[in-house]
């Protein structure tokens, strides 16, 4: 059994995503953060930085923060969604990386100023939009010749990847703009699971499926 700490962003969507398609039990314990829950000391023990998602896994204690980590924990667990010989796990640090450093971020920041501050600081939203279309163009490129990120199996890559792409609304970049990825997203939208994990904790956000 994992007890998972979240709320409903892209960041907690990739683990509750993870554990739908590993098949694994799970507790889920909603950490909402329009009421500063992340701060509480409780949680602090399990998340010293302060941010969901976290895990504890009840059959070692083993507690962990970091999307990055917590998907690679998982893999090591199931045995499933990665790759395992030198060079494929190798280019999964890679993409994974990728994911972390430059589209978590940069699109969390088009978030924040195309979303939620539209209008105060133009010249930050159009950095940060044009820096996420760029990323996007990157994504596409790779997924132009490779039918998931790491070629043709599904992997934690994708699901890492996945719940921020699926807020291009938020982000005002059209998908038919980039074909490859927007191929790649209809088929991973399409998963059972991927739905599942999508509304956990329970909320009231459709996934958005462009036209």
């Amino acid at each position: 059994m994992i007890d998972l700490y979240t709320w409903f962003t892209p960041n907690g969507r990739k683990v509750s995503i993870m554990l739908e398609e590993c098949g694994l039990e799970y507790e889920v314990h909603p950490v909402n953060l329009g009421k500063d829950e992340q701060h509480a000391p409780e949680f602090l023990k399990i998340s010293p930085n302060n941010k969901i998602p976290a895990i504890v896994d009840r059959d070692n204690g083993l507690s962990l923060m970091e999307t990055g980590a917590i998907l690679l924990y998982l893999a090591d667990k199931t045995g499933k969604f990665a790759l395992t010989d030198e060079v494929g796990r190798w280019k999964m640090m890679e993409w994974m990386m990728f994911q972390m450093a430059s589209v978590g971020p940069m699109l969390g920041q088009v978030h924040v100023f195309t979303k939620y501050g539209e209008g105060k600081n133009v010249e930050a939203s159009a950095r940060y939009l044009n820096e996420a279309k760029r990323l996007y163009g990157v994504m596409d490129e790779r997924l132009e010749n490779n039918h998931y990120f790491l070629g043709d199996e599904y992997t934690i890559v994708d699901m890492a990847i996945f719940p921020w792409a699926a807020r291009w609304d938020w982000q005002t970049v059209d998908l038919h703009e980039f074909p490859n990825v927007l191929r790649w997203f209809l088929e991973i939208a399409a998963r059972p699971a991927v739905q599942t994990g999508w509304r956990i904790p329970e909320n009231d956000q459709p996934l958005p499926i462009p036209e």
